[in-house]
């Protein structure tokens, strides 16, 4: 079974929108790659851009392995604790 990149980062961006602090920025499925851009909704600095690769695993743009798409939630609170976000 193919895995659908977009699918798991409307997830993605979904469960780090759950997080008090952060914002989706953007969620860009249709460029090449397709990332969601992500920030501490109190701070213009503190923001990331995550893919999701072909073996499931969601990456920052510098090349941070956050999770997989097995535990999206897991992946989300990565991100949101790099980005100093409070707990969903």
């Amino acid at each position: 079974m193919m895995l659908d990149t977009a699918l798991s980062l409307e997830r993605f961006a979904w469960c780090a929108g759950r997080h008090a602090d952060l914002t989706i920025q953007s969620l860009a499925l249709a460029s090449d790659p397709a990332y969601v851009s992500v920030r501490n909704r109190f701070s213009a600095t503190l923001a990331e851009s995550v893919t999701c690769s072909e073996d499931g695993s969601f990456v920052t743009s510098w090349g941070y392995r956050l999770g997989t798409t097995d535990d999206v939630e897991a992946a989300a609170a990565r991100l949101a604790f790099l980005l100093a976000a409070l707990p969903a």
